[in-house]
């Protein structure tokens, strides 16, 4: 397979070369490649390495009825995403050896991408015992109660202790049981955590920030060199604020924020504060989001956006470029995450994307693969959508 006419990034700037793959992998990568072979015309297109998600549910198994595997993963490769991390607020809850191989099982029976579970870091997410740690992270790449914060401190401090043995990172939704869902629940555990990770040493990733103070903790900490603590945010935070809430579709945890806040979650992604940008995939069935806000869960849908809601946003308006845009998306979420590596190179695995950067359209709700339809960006107009996502040298998308 050939990718023609299409552009790559090198030293920040757009360049057009052609693209070779066989049996899987890139083999050239050149100005003109003069081979015969199957053809794809990539014309006003960028051609990237696959993006990756560290933030995504599935859904399956427990909840099929909101996303199966099949569904959430294909609703991936229509986004250019070729590799995700699975949360794990699940049921059966990947807390024992036993329950992680039921979930891989049907990963590998349905992926469309690649998936890597998490495990989570209490039993079921109740936060009062330790999941089986030491035997899980054998298996994972990352340690995660993601849908809840972990209060029981020495609780914590204890799967952060393992974590740093097993060289595992652990994703926190920070969350004060006090405060909960008010800015001043995330940063009161943002500042508590991060001070903990600093004494321990372990490897120590923030999940869906929103708020200016957090930001402000995890730059002070990353001043003072602690780099083994990272953040991540999400497309809806650094476009959306609390004033645009409509109904069901705009309500998520955390919830959106302040303009001012919206605001330090894009300072934050601009100065490099922020190494990863996370969809929080998170579907529910229209009926459970057609109910009164107060009462609808939390969660909106992402994977089929996200690339071209921060390329519209941030690469075509020039606050960012190309290279973040491939930072955020491919290098720092392998680099941060330890997954394995990929490039737009000779030699590298042939998981890649090419993205349309040459037309705008609307995104409409009959598109949508995932089964969850819970979107605050209906209809808005975007470019950056994929034409082809291809994995281990295969086509997986097609638009």
């Amino acid at each position: 397979m050939i990718i023609r006419n299409g552009w790559i990034v090198e030293n920040n700037q757009l360049i057009k070369k052609d693209i070779y793959i066989k049996d899987g992998y890139i083999q050239k990568v050149q100005e003109e490649i003069l081979d015969l072979d199957e053809e794809i015309d990539a014309r006003g297109c960028l051609v990237m390495p696959g993006a990756v998600d560290v933030h995504v549910h599935l859904r399956e198994p427990g909840y099929s009825y909101k996303e199966t595997i099949f569904t959430g993963t294909s609703a991936a490769a229509k986004g250019g995403i070729t590799e995700i991390l699975a949360m794990a607020n699940l049921n059966p809850c990947p807390d024992s050896l036993k329950n992680l191989f039921i979930e891989q099982k049907l990963i590998e029976q349905n992926a469309v991408v690649h998936v890597h579970p998490y495990c989570a870091l209490t039993k079921n997410e109740k936060g009062e015992e330790l999941a089986d740690l030491p035997q899980l992270c054998k298996h994972v790449y990352g340690i995660s109660d993601d849908g809840v914060g972990v209060n029981q401190i020495s609780l914590l401090e204890e799967a952060m202790q393992i974590a740093l043995k097993e060289n595992k990172i652990i994703a926190s939704h920070a969350e004060d049981s006090v405060d909960s869902k008010l800015p001043k629940g995330e940063y009161i555990a943002v500042k508590r955590e991060i001070e903990m990770a600093k004494r321990i040493g372990c490897r120590y990733h923030f999940c869906h920030l929103s708020t200016k103070e957090s930001f402000d903790e995890i730059r002070k900490a990353r001043k003072e060199g602690y780099t083994n603590i990272t953040c991540e945010v999400t497309p809806h935070h650094l476009l959306l604020n609390e004033e645009m809430i409509k109904d069901g579709n705009w309500k998520m945890n955390p919830p959106l924020r302040s303009e001012e806040n919206r605001l330090a979650t894009v300072e934050a992604l601009l100065d490099g504060t922020v190494s990863i940008i996370a969809s929080d995939h998170a579907p529910h069935s229209e009926e459970e989001k057609s109910k009164v806000y107060e009462d609808c869960p939390n969660g909106i849908i992402g994977l089929e956006t996200m690339l071209p809601l921060i390329y519209t946003y941030f690469i075509q308006t020039k606050k960012a470029t190309f290279d973040d845009f491939l930072n955020w998306f491919i290098y720092n979420p392998i680099q941060i995450f330890g997954l394995p590596k990929r490039k737009l190179e000779s030699g590298y695995v042939a998981d890649l994307t090419i993205l349309d950067i040459s037309n705008f359209r609307k995104y409409k709700k009959e598109e949508i693969l995932s089964l969850g339809k819970n979107t605050p960006f209906l209809n808005w107009e975007l470019t950056g959508f994929a034409k082809y996502t291809i994995q281990n040298g295969k086509i997986i998308w097609r638009a």
